[in-house]
């Protein structure tokens, strides 16, 4: 929930400030406070769309989180969030891990946020019934083996650094 409340609150004004009737005096506070679009850091041409589409699919997941009400669904997609921002830090630092990188980008985002997605349609519906039951809970039985699956691909992106630190001991 520390990633969600951080990615929705980026760039939050300052509380707590005095507010002037003098109107110089305010717009001077205002310009203070007030958010300012930091320059986009390029990380190459083959960083960047990985940056972009995680960024995206964090954006969704974090509105998937505070959309959905079950406690225990909203711990699997913060841990889901967190494991995949340390993908998108990995094509930063390693950048020959990229075609590992964009295969979870292509298949396991898009499918955990459509599953999410239908999690949240069924769960604000506000009814229950078997065929709904059943589906939401293969769902929250599905966000177990996704994690289970984020954390194999994260693992095997430190593959090639392991290898080198085992060289490097024997040498």
């Amino acid at each position: 929930s520390v990633l969600v409340a951080f990615l929705l609150g980026r760039f939050s004004s300052k509380k707590g400030q005095n507010i002037s009737t003098d109107s110089k005096s305010a717009a001077q506070q205002n310009s203070k406070s007030a958010p300012i679009a930091e320059p986009r850091k390029s990380y190459g041409p083959e960083v960047d769309p990985i940056i972009q589409e995680g960024n995206r699919a964090l954006s969704e997941m974090g509105r998937l989180y505070m959309s959905i009400k079950d406690p225990e669904v909203r711990k699997k997609i913060n841990e889901i969030m967190r494991i995949t921002d340390k993908i998108m830090q990995d094509a930063i630092a390693d950048p020959k891990d990229i075609p590992q990188i964009k295969k979870f980008m292509n298949y396991y985002l898009p499918t955990t946020i459509k599953l999410l997605n239908a999690y949240d349609r069924m769960s604000s519906l506000g009814i229950e019934g078997e065929n709904l039951d059943k589906s939401m809970k293969s769902i929250n039985e599905m966000l177990d083996a996704a994690i289970v699956a984020y954390k194999k691909r994260l693992d095997a992106l430190f593959e090639n650094q392991a290898l080198d630190i085992e060289t490097d001991i024997e040498d």
